[in-house]
Parts: C-alpha cells; sequence; structure tokens
C-alpha cells in the first residue's frame, strides 16, 4: 500500500525496470492502472503536470519492457511525461514527496536517478541530447539502444526540426518515439495538412476538377470510375502527411502511427524497431489525460493540476498575469498599435484574456521563443507595438534575437516577462533567476520592477509610451493586495523614495521592498534608521537619488529575486565604484547556486528572503 492509500499491489513489487519484465500480460495491465491511480492521487495533493502523464503509462511500460535502463538510453523531453518512467525506476516509495521541498523532482534529473539519463525542464530538447548520447556510443564502440520520446507541444520547437534534420542525415541508429496527443504534432502537421486543404479550397482546383469530372463521365467505360481520381489523388497527398512523409524525407525509417495504449501493440513495435540500422521516428497515438472521467477536456487544465487545498483566486489579491492581462486589454482599447504575443503559454501568461478581446491583435506562435521576439520585431518595425508575454526562464532561449534583432535596432518590443524569480515546485529549470542580468547588459534595454500589482499596471503603461526595447518582470503567484487606480506612466529612469533614514539604506527592487519595509520598521525600535529605496529600474539606474543616500549611510544593502551576479546589485557596485564611492554594500539575491524546488515559504527561508534576515544582516553592517 502507497502513500496516500492508493492501492498499487503490483507497482510496490517493483524496484526497478528489470522487475517489469517479470510481469505476465494481466499484470502489466493491472500495472497501468496501478500507475494512473498513483499519479492522480499525489497530483492531486501536491500537483503537478497530471495530463501528460497519464497518457505515457503504456509507453512508459513498454519501453522498460522491452530496452534495458539504465544501459539503454530513454530521453524524455520536458519530464511532463515521465512520472510513470520515474514510478518504474525505483521512486515510487518516494513519489509522495513529488515537488516538496527536497524530495523527488518535478523533472528528470540525473542526480537524482541513474535512469534519468537527460535532465531538462525546457521543451524540444530530447533529440539533440538523444543524437549526441548516440554519437558518443559510436565514437565509444559501445552498442546500447537511444532512444528519445517527445511530444507534448515539444515538435513546435524549432530544436527539435534542427535536431530532426541532423539525425536524419548522419543515418546514426536513433530511435525517436513521437507521443501524438494532438496537443503535440497538430501544430506543425497541421500547417501542412492547411496547405493541402488551401490547395483544394482553391476556387480553380474546382472548377478544373468539376471540368474534369463532366468529361470523364461522358467518356464510354471509364464512368464513375475515373470521375473518382482526383478526388483519390487529394486523398493520396494528404496521406503523404498522414504516413509520415515528412519524416521520410528526412531520412527516417517512419512506422505508424499506431494506439500508444495498446500494450501488445507497443511492445511488438519496439521490439521490431530496435533491430533496425539507422534513425527510426515511432509515431503514437495518445489521449492527454487517459484515464480520467473525461480526458478531452484535459487540456491545459491538466497540463499543470493545482495542489490540493490551494485556495480559489477570488479569496486572494489579484494575480499578476490577471493584472497584467486586464491593463493590456485596457491599454489596447485606446491604442490599436498593441499586439500580444505569447509562445504556447496563453493560459499561463493572460494573454488568453487579451485574445477573447483582440482575438486579431493577438499570436500564438508555439514553444517557439525565438521566431516569438524575431516576430515581434517585425511588428515593431512596421510602427506596432508588440508585447511579448514570455515565462522569464523561456526568454533565455531567445537572448541573441533579444540583442540582434530588437535591441540592436532599438526596435520598440515590449517584453513582459511572467514567473520572475522563484516559481517554487517548478525548481531549478523554471526558475526566473537570471532576467535581470541577461538583460541589463544590452544595450538600448529599459529594465524595470514592479513592487506590487499597481505598479505593475503603471509599468506596462510606461513600455507603451516608451519608444525603444523594454522589459518589465514580475512574479508568479498573486499581488499584495494594494489599493488599485488607473495606471500611468512613470518616468524613466527614476526611484520611489519609501522611507528616509540615516543609518544604512535599503535599495532593491520587486516585491522584497516589503520586506525591506518590514525590516526598516523593526529596525527603528533598535535605534536603527533605515531608508527604503525602491529603485523600479535596474537600467537606467536612479542615479542621483541612490548616490545622495550613499553620501550620508554607512552601509548600503540591496534586494533582487535574481542571481547575485550581474544584476542589480552589480549594477549598484559598478555605480558606487564610478563615482569612488567607498560605502560598504552588500546584496540580500539568489545564491549563485541553482535553487531546488519546493514550496515557497521553505525557499524563501534557504536563500534568506525573510525580515529576520534583513534585520540580521542591517545589525552586522552597522557593528
Amino acid at each position: 500500500m502507497a502513500e496516500n492509500g492508493a492501492a498499487t499491489h503490483f507497482l510496490d513489487m517493483i524496484r526497478g525496470p528489470r522487475d517489469v519484465k517479470h510481469l505476465n500480460k494481466r499484470q502489466l495491465l493491472h500495472l497501468s492502472d496501478e500507475i494512473r491511480k498513483r499519479i492522480v492521487d499525489v497530483t492531486a495533493q501536491n500537483g503537478g503536470h497530471l495530463g501528460a502523464g497519464l497518457g505515457t503509462v503504456e509507453l512508459t511500460i513498454a519501453l522498460h519492457y522491452i530496452f534495458d535502463s539504465p544501459l539503454d538510453k530513454i530521453v524524455w523531453d520536458t519530464g511532463h511525461q515521465a512520472y510513470p518512467h520515474k514510478l518504474l525506476t525505483g521512486r515510487n516509495k518516494d513519489f509522495h514527496t513529488l515537488r516538496k521541498f527536497r524530495g523527488i523532482g518535478p523533472f528528470l534529473k540525473r542526480a537524482e536517478s541513474e535512469h534519468d539519463h537527460f535532465g531538462a525542464g525546457h521543451a524540444s530538447t530530447s533529440i539533440s541530447a538523444a543524437l549526441g548520447m548516440a554519437k558518443a556510443r559510436d565514437i565509444m564502440g559501445k552498442n546500447h539502444h537511444v532512444i528519445a520520446v517527445i511530444g507534448d507541444g515539444s515538435l513546435t520547437g524549432g530544436m527539435a526540426f534542427e535536431a530532426l534534420n541532423n539525425a536524419g542525415a548522419s543515418k546514426t541508429r536513433i530511435i525517436v518515439i513521437l507521443n501524438d496527443n494532438k496537443m503535440s504534432i497538430s501544430p506543425n502537421v497541421g500547417a501542412l495538412s492547411n496547405y493541402l486543404a488551401g490547395l483544394v479550397a482553391d476556387p480553380r482546383y474546382h472548377e478544373k476538377k468539376q471540368k474534369l469530372e463532366h468529361l470523364l463521365k461522358v467518356m464510354p467505360m471509364v464512368g464513375e470510375m475515373a470521375a473518382g481520381a482526383a478526388h483519390t489523388l487529394e486523398e493520396n497527398l494528404r496521406a503523404m502527411v498522414s504516413t509520415g512523409m515528412l519524416f521520410k524525407e528526412l531520412g527516417f525509417n517512419y512506422y505508424g502511427p499506431i494506439d500508444g495504449h495498446n500494450l501488445d501493440d507497443l511492445v511488438a513495435a519496439l521490439r521490431n524497431v530496435r533491430q533496425i540500422d539507422g534513425p527510426v521516428l515511432l509515431h503514437i497515438k495518445t489521449q492527454k489525460g487517459q484515464g480520467l472521467d473525461d480526458p478531452d477536456k484535459v487540456a491545459e487544465a491538466y497540463h499543470a493540476a493545482k495542489p490540493k487545498g490551494a485556495k480559489p483566486g477570488n479569496a486572494e489579491p489579484p494575480k499578476y498575469q490577471d493584472v497584467f492581462a486586464d491593463t493590456l486589454i485596457a491599454l489596447a482599447k485606446d491604442d490599436p498599435r498593441i499586439v500580444g504575443i505569447t509562445a504556447a503559454m496563453p493560459s499561463g501568461t493572460g494573454i488568453d484574456k487579451f485574445q477573447q478581446a483582440f482575438s486579431q491583435r493577438t499570436f500564438d506562435v508555439g514553444i517557439a521563443e525565438q521566431h516569438a521576439v524575431t516576430f515581434a520585431a517585425g511588428l515593431a518595425a512596421e510602427g506596432l507595438k508588440p508585447v511579448c508575454a514570455i515565462y522569464s526562464t523561456f526568454l533565455q532561449r531567445a537572448f541573441d534575437q533579444i540583442i540582434h534583432d530588437v535591441c540592436i535596432q532599438n526596435l520598440g518590443v515590449i517584453f513582459a516577462l511572467d514567473r520572475a524569480g522563484l516559481v517554487g515546485e517548478d525548481g531549478p529549470t523554471h526558475h526566473g533567476a537570471f532576467d535581470l542580468s541577461y538583460l541589463r547588459l544590452i544595450p538600448n534595454m529599459t529594465v524595470m520592477v514592479p513592487k506590487d500589482e499597481q505598479e505593475l499596471a503603471d509599468m506596462l503603461a510606461t513600455a507603451v509610451a516608451h519608444n525603444g526595447p523594454i522589459a518589465l518582470r514580475y512574479p508568479r503567484g498573486s499581488g499584495l493586495g494594494v489599493a488599485r487606480r488607473k495606471p500611468m506612466a512613470l518616468a524613466i529612469g527614476k526611484a520611489e523614495v519609501i522611507r528616509r533614514g540615516m543609518d544604512l539604506a535599503f535599495v532593491g527592487v520587486g516585491p522584497l521592498i516589503a520586506l525591506a519595509e518590514a525590516a526598516a520598521h523593526e529596525l527603528k525600535k533598535e535605534g536603527i534608521s533605515a531608508a527604503v529605496i525602491n529603485a523600479r529600474f535596474v537600467k537606467p539606474l536612479d542615479s542621483a537619488t541612490i548616490l545622495s543616500f550613499a553620501d550620508k549611510v554607512k552601509g548600503i544593502i540591496t534586494l533582487e529575486e535574481n542571481t547575485c551576479r550581474a544584476g542589480f546589485h552589480s549594477a549598484v557596485l559598478e555605480l558606487l565604484a564610478e563615482h569612488k564611492m567607498l560605502v560598504p554594500c552588500q546584496a540580500l539575491a539568489l545564491p549563485d547556486a541553482f535553487v531546488e524546488h519546493g514550496d515557497m515559504r521553505s525557499l524563501y527561508h534557504a536563500v534568506g528572503f525573510s525580515v529576520g534576515s534583513i534585520v540580521d544582516k542591517a545589525r552586522e553592517m552597522m557593528k
């Protein structure tokens, strides 16, 4: 019996992949049911990516039944699909700690298991990594199998097609399994299908087709049989897409599609493709959320399930993403130049709300952040005001495009960076820990950080009024519950002095300002006078305000929910050095390390984001 009460008789017998091979067909079917129950039970308590994992249960069982991990390498794209893999590779006993602080990780992690051959939280990396592993195998004279499992939207990323092209041309022995759950390949194959649909929808096509059919019908002996020739040709063209012609042209041996929930078919297919010398693509059809009462409704709702006990949204202050969306909609009503862009995260960023209001001014480009940024640059070049709403961690993938396509040309692209700072249970692949560092170094870029939801609205208005590249970053979750008013543009590079003090100065950006205010209040009880300055802008800094306080106080403490390297703290140090100011300056920031996953309270405690930690740091500085 597993934790949380789910009966898992066969699953409890599994200590590793080898145990799967000893089960018969009936037992494997029972095992698949138990895996689903276990995943549903734990994600109901802890949250997590429910839908994709439920769709890969039979595939995972078949993979471990046929292949020999860890000798054979199985690379899962993003890890959303890999909960069954975790359960079959010795982690069932601890699975109840999924996504918890110091528990089982949300994605695959090489340090967590010898069966996690490549870690990933960002999409579209699996084929590239697997191809590298396969090439390494060949160079070292080994003979094991390398399998990449990709799906759940990952094939919309250009990197996946770059890898397919390279793998097909190299003729390397590699198996790619395309998990087609109607939410992954459909945007790609859909584009090709739309092209064919466009051909047969062309009025000229129908005119010629009708003339041909009329001619064939009046010809003796040929009649109705020949009249269907054009229709047959049309269907054959469609079949070229649906039967993998694209992958064959890329150099792959294509097999499928097959039912991804039929264990017999999966085992037979995997047994066959492992014998093939060269690149193989096995196309399987699965149902995201398989086993739930209504899997057709899973989509984004079951992509990332919320933990049990999560408070309803109307019981809390508005989420930052909702404040962003509502403000953008209000601004767009008065400014027809504003358009919204998302890279496959419409609901996560709030762009879905904008789309409901302005469907013709909204663009979801798929998992394609590089394209999103350059696409936005093209829109800006023609005078529009594109707003790229992208998670901080995912914008890292478009660093070159930000520099080359936006900032060098000084184009007015607005970057709205959601999930900035720590994001909790999704861990180091999803923490937005580096954006202040990688954005502030780029010429022409303006970087803003709101301290609360009202300031987010003001900064969005500021961005729309600004001419040139500009970014604002804001955290996951709810705001602080401050009073709201109509947004107004802020003066670029002007800080807000919240509290004056003579002993030390807290200078920071973002919601940590609230902690600084609370710390200043506590320090006052001890006779320490602390100023609190909301810098608002990481670039350009309000040099005059910061220097005026640096000239008076005994020390400065900077605050930012960003790495301590090259971010806001570094900007302040550079300013002080340029003006030969020798005032001590310490940082309250994320460490120079990858912060693990866990609940926000535990993570904040681990990195020292608390009033007590700030007060202690101030006391030390005053000694």
